[in-house]
């Protein structure tokens, strides 16, 4: 039986890169569309996960998003539905997992602005700075499961959304889910915890 891959924003340029490498290397891909699953709702991805027949082993939480903005520019209705989109998220498919998974592993989506700050990137720094966290934390709360968790920091993904917005040089989503693909293997056994730059 091939292995269980759950992606999270399967949607998205990265999303869709994630699922296509899963998918490229055997896996059984599940990746909800939005309308199928509010992720910024506990409830429903508790609902989600008990309807499952068996838990994954991996697990991406690649949904999220962007706004602009310096600390005193941002709105609290701006940094509301940041925390909603990359914090929530990631959190409540975190906390499913855990309590239902035993072995494989987990990595969420964080970015570079989260490791390093960013100017004009004061709510999407502060909320991705918080995957970090999460994911840290986390590692150490599922060592004794076998769950390995680990988050990939991007800059700048080549999608044509940030083209659009005259935002080139980027990374290709397919080499981010490279190495998405690497940790949610049991080639990276040896690693939990990390934040790896991509």
């Amino acid at each position: 039986m091939p292995d269980l891959s759950l992606v999270l924003g399967g949607g998205g340029a990265l999303g869709t890169a994630i699922v296509e490498t899963l998918r490229a290397r055997g896996d059984e891909v599940l990746a909800p569309s939005r309308d199928a699953l509010d992720l910024t709702d506990p409830d429903a991805v508790e609902a989600f996960w008990d309807a499952l027949e068996r838990p994954p082993r991996w697990v991406a939480n690649a949904a999220g998003g962007f706004r602009g903005g310096t600390v005193a520019e941002t709105e609290p209705e701006q940094l509301r539905l940041l925390h909603e989109l990359n914090v929530a998220t990631a959190f409540w498919t975190c906390r499913a997992a855990a309590r239902r998974m035993r072995g494989g592993a987990i990595v969420n989506v964080a970015a570079e602005a989260g490791r390093s700050g960013g100017r004009g990137k004061a709510a999407y720094a502060l909320t991705k700075a918080a995957v970090i966290r999460l994911s840290e934390v986390l590692a150490l709360e599922l060592a004794a499961q076998g769950v390995r968790v680990n988050a990939v920091a991007p800059a700048l993904i080549d999608t044509p959304a940030n083209r659009e917005a005259g935002l080139t040089g980027g990374t290709p989503p397919a080499q981010v889910a490279a190495a998405v693909a690497f940790l949610l293997s049991d080639g990276a056994a040896a690693v939990t915890g990390a934040v790896v730059p991509v």
